[in-house]
């Protein structure tokens, strides 16, 4: 990759286009439920502030399909980031291009913020659209990407704008391409990969490139429920992925060694708090009635060691459903082991940075994802098209 960094262009005077994620969720009263994507976006914004630039941000929220929804208007993050940004005056405006937006950006002084409303009320924006790519370069002088979380779609705000300004990656957008590119071509060894969540058929092409790369793989989660049945192992109803289950298979026999399943697993009758749970030896398999819901404590015990070793090591999905507070007690262990090791760490976007959050160690952790699909497309080999677009501006300008 040889994309330019927001530190290396000039930024003084300049409007700067900064392209968030600002995708959080959203409760029923209108709140922000978890604002990590906003934390995570700050240290652009403040260092484009320092430099005396003006902030034009735009993000999309949800999925509007293009029409206006007022319960996902880009107006609802501005409370929470004022606190971030200690109560400075922020602007917004109902419009994301044309010529209000125009008037307003033409009218902005240094180290002032607009907000444009979200990009996805817009359905130039998902097709990649010519004139709402240009009505948005027309705001700016320098467009900056941050939002890894959209790097891996091509439309208006990440790939199209870029064709009409100079274009460069913030300072989040490049740690997130750093860790990962790391994970890809140089990790540290024992580089210890732990995989959960629920399907197997989503991570195919990056648990075979893991396999590749990987000391050891511990698999946890509901992808370990598939993976014990396609050895014969009685899950019960546990929630399995039977179309991937010759798959799971297949991955078994090419890890070999490398791949480490649970020793014992926690099972209850009913997905809800005070079901009747224990934990039992996965080879006794799992009795009628119930489920597996998290990994057990010989199973924790046998993580932890592997992690305890590892000089780096990379989480993708829980290890059970974590979301229930009787079933999270593996994801929470397997957090504190990887918190408390010497390793780099790096964590995929999506549950797994959800549990991580929960459990409280976040604050330990090397690194976690913002954008848990683009994540996995970049470490299954794919172009991430916000990011060619980016290296293709600066390779041209390079021979120019």
């Amino acid at each position: 990759m040889r994309y330019k960094s927001v530190c290396d262009v000039e930024l003084s005077g300049k409007r700067v286009l900064l392209r968030v994620d600002y995708n959080v969720p959203i409760n029923s009263l209108g709140e922000v439920v978890d604002d990590t994507r906003i934390v995570s976006s700050i240290p652009t914004i403040d260092y484009l502030l320092k430099k005396s630039a003006m902030v034009i941000l735009c993000s999309h929220l949800g999925r509007p399909n293009g029409v206006r929804v007022k319960s996902l208007s880009l107006e609802i993050i501005l409370p929470v980031l004022m606190d971030y940004l200690n109560n400075r005056n922020i602007m917004f405006t109902d419009d994301c291009y044309g010529d209000k937006a125009i008037d307003l950006t033409n009218s902005m002084k240094p180290k002032q913020i607009i907000v444009l409303e979200n990009t996805r009320f817009w359905s130039g924006e998902t097709n990649n659209g010519f004139s709402m790519a240009k009505g948005l370069a027309d705001l700016a002088d320098i467009f900056v990407n941050d939002a890894f979380g959209v790097a891996h779609r091509a439309h208006s705000s990440t790939v199209g704008v870029a064709r009409f300004l100079p274009s460069v990656a913030g300072l989040l957008l490049d740690k997130e391409l750093t860790y990962l590119e790391r994970v890809m071509t140089k990790p540290d060894r024992p580089f210890v990969v732990i995989l959960g969540g629920a399907k197997i058929s989503d991570k195919v092409g990056v648990v075979e490139k893991l396999i590749d790369r990987a000391d050891c793989v511990l698999v946890g989660g509901a992808i370990a429920n598939t993976f014990l049945k396609s050895t014969g192992i009685e899950v019960a109803e546990s929630l399995v992925e039977e179309s991937a289950i010759d798959t799971a298979y297949q991955l078994l026999a090419r890890a070999g060694d490398k791949f480490i399943l649970p020793e014992d697993v926690v099972v209850a009758n009913a997905m809800e708090v005070g079901a009747d749970k224990v934990c039992k030896n996965v080879e006794n398999g799992v009795d009628n009635g119930y489920r597996i819901v998290d990994i057990g404590s010989e199973t924790i015990k046998l993580f932890s060691k592997h992690i305890a070793r590892a000089k780096m090591i990379f989480w993708n999905g829980p290890m059970g459903a974590f979301e229930i507070p009787d079933f999270a007690c593996g994801t929470n262990a397997i957090a504190r082991s990887v918190a408390d090791s010497d390793a780099v760490s790096i964590v995929g976007g999506g549950d797994s940075a959800s549990a991580v959050r929960q459990s409280g160690y976040h604050n330990h952790i090397s690194h976690i994802s913002t954008g848990g699909g683009a994540a996995l497309e970049m470490l299954n080999g794919n172009i991430l098209p916000a990011v060619e677009v980016l290296d293709r501006i600066c390779q041209t300008n390079l021979s120019n």
